[in-house]
């Protein structure tokens, strides 16, 4: 998720956990814990990007180092922050509940955490909750607020965390069935098209929930679709987008290219416009392809010009976007 929802999910955490204990630097702290994982950021200031993406939810997202950085992260409060009144057990278990939800929240995302780095490079992506979804966030946030306001001895206080804490998880629950009925959804609907395929997947489209983005692999390329879950006519619009592995055949085994094909679990297609060759990443969508279904992809690197890569996942996730563009969105949220 985005950093101000960890920032807002680990007050929250924090204050439930030792609120009692030290008042409402507990939130600080929570905050702080809540965070840790996303230190991996500093990577992109000697990485190429290529590594960079590999290395950003890589180990600073696994179990591993939790574990590690939990233990050692408790003997520094331990010894720091009220050394007598709160045990070093508590101050483990706090730091090993705050840096596992950064990893759990994190994994409902397109883009994959390492759980299991440094001794696998499999990530766990479940698709289910776009990376800033303001109806998760929204209830952390408000209930932040309060707990900042509220005194520390406030009886409302425990209302609060429960409104911020049990909204959003509700609504993350919510996330999972819209998930399993979209799935079902599209295969359904492949079977009545009789669109032969070898895998697929779905994932929520910016800022909602409501309007998916479907990826259907065959063995020569991909279709690529939307699906609202208010749709009266359970018919994807689908179109294909060719592979064309053909043109990286003389630069496979390159590790910028492995590396990008990793990223990608070997969802991408390339394409050459005149001079340019793109590796295009299907996992994070297109630019408002719901208006437009040949729109290009959000994740885009340049092969034969690595110097305009720059933010390479930010620079497409809203580009082009105006008020048009946000109000064709909930139009075809509300179904076709």
């Amino acid at each position: 998720m985005d950093t101000l929802t960890h920032i807002a999910l680990g007050a929250c955490v924090g204050d439930a956990l030792l609120g009692k204990k030290i008042g409402k630097r507990a939130m600080l702290v929570g905050a702080m814990a809540n965070s840790i994982p996303d230190v991996d950021f500093i990577s992109s200031f000697w990485l190429p990007i290529d590594e960079n993406l590999l290395a950003h939810r890589g180990f600073t997202h696994s179990i591993l180092f939790c574990i590690i950085t939990a233990f050692f992260m408790a003997l520094l409060f331990k010894r720091w922050f009220h050394p007598k009144t709160i045990l070093l057990k508590k101050w483990i278990l706090f730091f090993s509940i705050e840096l596992f939800l950064h990893l759990f929240i994190d994994a409902f995302n397109a883009y994959g955490v390492g759980w299991f780095e440094p001794f696998s490079h499999y990530r766990i992506s479940f698709n289910t909750i776009f990376v800033v979804d303001p109806f998760f966030s929204v209830w952390l946030g408000i209930a932040t607020i309060a707990l900042i306001i509220l005194k520390k001895k406030n009886k409302k206080r425990k209302l609060w965390r429960a409104f911020g804490l049990g909204l959003s998880s509700v609504y993350l629950l919510y996330c999972v069935v819209n998930k399993f009925k979209i799935d079902a959804e599209a295969k359904d609907t492949l079977a009545q098209q009789k669109i032969a395929y070898k895998d697929f997947f779905t994932t929520p489209t910016p800022l909602n929930n409501w309007l998916w983005y479907i990826v259907v692999k065959n063995d020569t390329g991909f279709y690529i679709g939307y699906q609202s879950l208010f749709d009266s006519q359970k018919k994807i619009d689908f179109h294909f987008f060719p592979s064309n592995d053909s043109l990286l055949e003389t630069v496979h085994d390159h590790k910028e290219i492995q590396n990008l094909i990793r990223f990608s679990k070997k969802w991408y297609t390339v394409n050459r416009y005149r001079d340019t060759i793109m590796f295009n990443d299907l996992v994070f969508g297109q630019v408002a392809g719901w208006e437009n279904p040949t729109a290009p992809f959000v994740f885009r690197y340049i092969l034969n010009h690595p110097e305009n890569n720059n933010l390479i996942i930010q620079r497409g996730r809203f580009e082009m976007w105006n008020g048009h563009t946000i109000q064709t969105l909930i139009r075809r949220i509300g179904g076709n």
